[in-house]
Parts: structure tokens; C-alpha cells; sequence
């Protein structure tokens, strides 16, 4: 597996300084659409395609529904699903009310499977100007992915 990354010029500091600096940042190939992805799994573990999109949909609204209740969802390998909030920070105590959270998110905490791959993946900078090969159903290179779209979990 590789990372691929492009060189982005980012400016840091909100004060008169304005300092521009040079950051990798990852670059994705394009999403996998959902059907495809049942496509896949019906392929790799040899279950029909009908079964496959069952019970995706099924852990879906599973997920939905216990973290809608407040709790954290563990997946075995995969990872962990658990509710979260971004609140604005107030003075006092007693100011602290529910209109202060202005962002409800779900935050994914991949398991050791995933960190492991991670930690084994090479990371090479990409060249997308040369080719725009595309294969399947995602996107083209330099039409999403750029890491700058909001999350689609939170």
C-alpha cells in the first residue's frame, strides 16, 4: 500500500506575520462508491451481492442507532465508532448550555489491523499532472480527496 501525498503551500499564523511554509498532504485516488464496495466484498468473501448490501445497511443503522444513544460501537480489528461534539469555550461555569455545541461529529479510531497497515504503508509523492488514469467508479485525480472537504462522519 502507498500513501500518496502532493506538496501544498499553507499560510500559518492569523496575526501580520502571514508565514507561508510547504506541507505534504495526502492525496486519495477518489471514493469508492457504496455499491462498488459491495461488489468487492461480494467477491472476496463469496457471499451474494444481496447478502453483502444487507448487512452493511443493517451495521449502518445499528451504528446509528446505539451511537445516537450515546455509545461508543467497537468493531473488532476494524475500529471503534463513537459520538463527539465541538463546543465554544465559555467563561463561566453556568454559561455552558447546549446552544454552545455548534458541531456533532462521529470519530473513528481505527483498530490494531488498520494501525498496523499504517505503520507498513510507504509514502511517495504523487504526480498527477502526467496521468489521469482512472479506473472504476471514483473520481479523477484532483477533483476530491484533496483532504479539504468537510468530513463526511462528522
Amino acid at each position: 500500500m502507498a500513501l500518496n501525498y502532493e506538496v501544498k503551500k499553507k499560510v500559518f499564523g492569523f496575526d501580520q506575520t502571514k508565514m507561508e511554509k510547504y506541507v505534504a498532504q495526502l492525496k486519495t485516488l477518489g471514493i469508492i462508491q457504496f455499491g462498488d464496495l459491495c461488489d468487492e466484498v461480494t467477491k472476496i468473501g463469496m457471499a451474494p451481492r444481496g447478502v453483502v448490501k444487507m448487512v452493511l445497511d443493517g451495521l449502518i443503522d445499528t451504528l446509528n442507532i446505539n451511537i445516537n444513544k450515546g455509545f461508543s460501537v467497537q468493531l473488532g480489528d476494524f475500529g471503534c465508532f463513537r459520538p463527539g461534539i465541538n463546543a465554544k469555550s465559555q467563561d463561566r461555569e453556568e454559561d455552558v448550555k447546549s446552544d454552545t455545541v455548534y458541531r456533532r461529529k462521529i470519530i473513528f479510531t481505527p483498530g490494531q489491523y488498520f494501525r498496523e497497515m499504517l505503520t507498513r504503508a510507504s509514502v511517495t509523492r504523487a504526480s498527477w499532472e502526467k496521468t489521469e488514469t482512472v479506473s472504476g467508479s471514483g473520481s479523477a485525480p484532483g477533483t476530491g480527496g484533496n483532504g479539504e472537504e468537510e468530513n463526511p462522519l462528522g
